[in-house]
């Protein structure tokens, strides 16, 4: 399988506004030059670009999906789709930018590095992280229909992910400390999950979003599960974006695979490379297994929402491949796991701390310019 990587994470500069459209206005010419068959009306269309219009396929490789200041911007309107968004933002020390929600809920997840949050009054700090692979972090939630504005002293990449919804909830601070921190599966089959938004954990009223860490040589998102028909107290309806990142070995990028198979006919079918910064979209079907290649440990970040009137994630597991549960009773989780714990809560004083702070402190620099939800 050959791929042309159009974005590398490993030891970029973050570009500014300017650079990013640049970018993304070649990418758009040379794509249009391809022959792209018809769209069948499932899932993202063909031939188009950022939040407006459908990216090409299900899987998103990195640069292939972003707009304005996103590295990536996934939406319902470019998914095809009714409720999941996700935005992957960089910005450079000093910068802010000013973030419309629209008629989503969303949750600010900082990838590596911290910032500071403004909205509707509040200053949240959020402490952040160094990367996905060295700790849990914690996040703000924004309602719907606001604006916020984005930013901070240190350089930060930014998760937003998002949901369609109707009720209007506070916006609040996540702490790294209440995040649950969970192994699933054993043997070759064992992941690390990181609850921040799980339904149960942290309350919205349609955003699910979890973290997924799979130490190298292992699969993850296994047995092959679906979460596409609404059958109550057994499977939820739920529209899925993953999102990679790999832990490098010296100056070597990791890489993985990801499976989808249809539940249906003409169902989503996808067998994927994946690298840092990819995504692929899973309107339907069974997804897994998600692989990391040896050597490398597989981050992703799993957003979820559909039209159910509870918010829960029930899945039902593939009938061909269900039986594996059963094999893990006698064995025992890969000692590679966790890669980290749950965070202690913070106790320190200033800028670096998690906390809500008077939105009257002095914020994080010259704004920068953004895109609306």
């Amino acid at each position: 399988m050959t791929r042309n990587r159009q974005d590398r994470r490993s030891g970029r500069d973050a570009p500014d506004t300017q650079d990013v459209q640049g970018n993304q206005d070649a990418r758009d010419a040379r794509d249009e030059q391809s022959t792209r068959g018809p769209w069948d009306g499932r899932g993202p269309r063909d031939g188009a670009r950022g939040a407006g219009a459908g990216p090409p396929g299900h899987h998103l490789p990195a640069g292939s999906a972003g707009s304005g200041p996103y590295a990536l911007d996934v939406s319902p309107e470019s998914a095809g789709w009714g409720y999941s968004s996700l935005r992957v933002l960089e910005l450079p020390a000093g910068a802010r930018h000013r973030f419309a929600t629209g008629g989503s809920e969303w949750i600010v997840l900082p990838l590596s590095g911290g910032c500071v949050v403004e909205s509707e009054g509040h200053r949240f700090e959020l402490h952040g992280r160094e990367s996905v692979f060295t700790g849990v972090s914690d996040f703000a939630y924004l309602p719907r229909d606001t604006e916020a504005v984005l930013g901070g002293p240190r350089p930060v990449r930014l998760a937003l992910a998002g949901a369609r919804c109707t009720r209007r909830l506070p916006a609040r601070y996540g702490p790294a400390s209440g995040v649950p921190v969970e192994l699933r599966g054993a043997g070759s089959c064992s992941r690390q999950v990181n609850n921040f938004a799980a339904a149960g954990v942290f309350e919205a009223e349609n955003l699910i979003a979890v973290e997924v860490l799979t130490p190298g040589g292992n699969w993850s998102s296994y047995p092959p599960h679906k979460h596409d028909t609404h059958r109550p107290g057994e499977e939820s309806a739920l529209e899925e974006i993953y999102y990679y990142e790999f832990a490098p070995h010296g100056t070597t990028d990791g890489l993985g695979y990801q499976r989808v198979s249809p539940s249906t006919p003409g169902g989503c079918d996808v067998l994927a490379e994946v690298r840092g910064g990819d995504a692929v979209l899973i309107p339907d079907g069974w997804h897994g297994p998600s692989i990391a290649a040896p050597g490398h440990a597989m981050y992703y970040l799993n957003v979820m929402a559909g039209p159910g009137v509870d918010r829960e994630w029930l899945i039902c597991d593939h009938p061909d491949h269900a039986w594996i549960r059963g094999t893990w009773r006698d064995t025992p989780p890969d000692p590679r796991l966790p890669l980290y714990g749950a965070r202690e809560p913070e106790v320190s004083a200033g800028a670096a701390t998690g906390r809500e702070t008077p939105a009257g402190d002095a914020g994080p620099g010259p704004e920068r310019p953004g895109g609306a939800a």
